[in-house]
């Protein structure tokens, strides 16, 4: 612990050497797959007004009925792709190479003037822990990464909600700063241009159709002015004009549907089945929303839109994965980042 000299007197608190901190907050994990902890980490997913914006008047009490049940088919669709080796989900362990990563990188260009931690929206290690170990350390000045491409009110909106409610509860606040939304950055669009490129190349089949698939909001979020629905559109224009593809080549979805209400579209578990029965049997599929594999692609990609696609007569899928801890992928945050800690460092 760096602490400088100063002119107080001998019983005042040591004064840490000012710092700067760079958070990167990612969504969220339970802490295994039992029935409790799925319970705990559903119920506060579930209780973010950004998430499900009902009146709790009318929401909580069909909460407590969805978390009779839920946390059971939730455990389970966990399981299929728990890290048993680490006891922890997927989502954690990239988040964490992501980070090991990122703090040997600021490490050789700043030393130790610069540190760098993880939180997550829900679940550990929670926003707030990080956010006062961090000050704890020194951090006069914070910078929190949001990792998304592509900003929303249910994802962007309520992780910076979160790190700002933190600070609420510090008698001594740090400057803090927000990277914004990535989702049209020469470098991102490059990436997942490249990783698409890769996967074709290694394939064993010609992919007929891309489908480029986003995690789902509500229709009334995009008529009420949330910009996601826009930027995922965008997302993937410039990906296929940085591919040089024709727009037949390729299909925007969204998937994760919840609710009874009307989503965004075409949803992508109905898409794939329809471009099976339409006679292309041979598709790719990428999801550009996720900045980690995490549930949402290993489990509801890879098992139950690729099972809506073999019904539907389609005969091979290929799943091509996120950046993950990708070396271009950590070269991007650290960009990204370096660019938003200007004047500070």
């Amino acid at each position: 612990m760096n602490v400088i000299e100063s002119n107080t007197p001998e019983d005042h608190p040591k004064i840490l050497k000012q710092k700067v901190g760079v958070i990167i907050g990612n969504l969220g994990t339970p802490d295994a797959t039992d029935y409790w902890s799925m319970r705990r980490y559903l119920k506060e997913f579930l209780s973010d007004r950004r998430v499900i914006d009902y009146s709790p008047w009318v929401w909580k009490p069909i909460l407590n009925l969805i978390l009779l049940r839920r946390p059971f088919s939730s455990g389970e669709a966990y399981k299929e792709i728990w890290n048993t080796k680490e006891n922890e989900s997927p989502l954690l362990t990239i988040t964490k190479a992501q980070t090991k990563k990122l703090q040997a990188k600021f490490h050789k260009e700043y030393g130790d003037q610069v540190l760098l931690d993880f939180c997550m929206r829900y679940g550990n290690p929670s926003t707030e822990s990080v956010l006062r170990k961090m000050v704890s350390q020194g951090c006069t000045k914070i910078l929190f990464f949001p990792l998304y491409p592509q900003y929303a009110a249910p994802t962007t909106a309520t992780a910076n909600d979160q790190i700002f409610r933190s600070l609420m509860k510090l008698n001594w606040q740090p400057s803090i700063r927000t990277v914004p939304p990535y989702f049209d950055n020469p470098e991102f669009i490059s990436s997942v241009s490249k990783s698409i490129e890769t996967a074709y190349k290694k394939s064993k089949f010609k992919p007929q159709h891309l489908v480029i698939s986003y995690h789902g909001v509500p229709e009334r979020y995009l008529l009420n002015g949330d910009p996601y629905h826009c930027q995922c559109q965008k997302t993937s224009r410039l990906i296929r004009e940085k591919l040089k593809w024709k727009k037949s080549e390729l299909t925007t979805a969204f998937q994760s549907k919840f609710g009874p209400e009307k989503w965004v579209g075409p949803a992508t578990v109905e898409l794939v089945a329809d471009l099976a029965k339409s006679g292309k049997d041979n598709i790719a599929i990428i999801a550009p929303s996720f900045s980690s594999d995490c549930v949402e692609t290993l489990e509801e990609i890879c098992g139950e839109i690729a099972e809506s696609f073999s019904e539907a007569g389609g005969k091979n899928f290929l799943y091509i994965p996120c950046l993950n801890d990708d070396k271009v992928h950590i070269d991007m945050f650290f960009n990204i980042l370096k660019k938003e800690l200007s004047g500070w460092v």
